[in-house]
């Protein structure tokens, strides 16, 4: 028997649709509350958020650069950082508000990665270039491997995936709370050859949970989920993409200071 749709995507998983994932929900019904979820649909809104999340982050990038002061950027960065995880939230625990929520979220979250791409790119020149074409990279790979089934989703898997996202959330929790008592997890910031194998173990973690988001995406359209799914959908991938982009971004960091 095949197991419930998983995802270690907090915003993507069998319960993220409700009930039409695994559930066999009514696409009549779906219909009657304003169409149903399709995969173009999606691609659509997702496009339509990484656009959003771009033209919030040449905001700081301006201001840094007409001004010089690296100081500025500092509240805009707390700002979206702040209004990124709220409305990420709000979107989780009602999904119907999606199609207001998820364009917020690209902007709050363009605000803080804009920011703190700009103070990156003062101290290592060239370094969001690189970090955004690696992610793109990885994006276009993982959707070819998905849609040629170079990768499958299978049970084993997805079971795979999640339970190394969780690890790696659980130390990224344990890290913030011991940094709050002064206490430093060396390796996981450390540029040793340790600490940049580390950060390629997230890439790669990072990327597979892609592999996810596509096969939860595609099932939620199979299934006849209602048109604003879309709206979730292309938030879900939004939040992997945005933490493929950070960790992709720590790791150059690493590499720049080891010369």
């Amino acid at each position: 028997m095949r197991t419930a749709f998983r995802s270690s995507n907090p915003a993507l998983n069998a319960k993220s649709f409700g009930g039409f994932v695994g559930m066999g929900g009514s696409a009549a019904a779906a219909q009657s509350r304003g169409g149903v979820m399709t995969v173009r649909g999606t691609i659509d809104k997702t496009a339509i958020l990484l656009a959003v999340a771009t033209v919030a982050a040449l905001w700081p990038w301006r201001l840094l650069f007409r001004t010089g002061d690296a100081g500025l950027l500092l509240p805009w960065m707390a700002l979206g950082t702040l209004g990124g995880f709220v409305t990420a939230l709000a979107t989780i625990f009602k999904k119907n508000w999606a199609p207001t929520t998820a364009p917020i979220y690209a902007a709050c979250e363009g605000l803080a990665l804009g920011s703190l791409s700009a103070l990156l790119e003062l101290r290592y020149p060239g370094i969001v270039l690189r970090a955004m074409a690696l992610t793109f990279a990885t994006l276009a790979v993982m959707l070819v491997a998905f849609r040629t089934k170079a990768i499958r989703a299978t049970d084993g898997f997805k079971l795979g995936v999640v339970a190394a996202t969780g690890a790696i959330a659980l130390v990224y929790v344990a890290s913030a709370v011991l940094g709050m008592f002064g206490v430093h997890v060396g390796l996981w910031a450390s540029t040793s050859a340790v600490g940049i194998g580390i950060s390629l173990v997230v890439i790669v973690v990072a990327a597979l949970n892609l592999v996810l988001d596509f096969d939860l995406i595609q099932q939620g359209a199979a299934q006849g989920a209602p048109k604003y799914m879309e709206w979730y959908g292309a938030f879900g991938l939004l939040v992997t993409l945005v933490w493929l982009y950070l960790e992709i971004l720590r790791l150059l960091a690493k590499l720049n200071l080891r010369r």
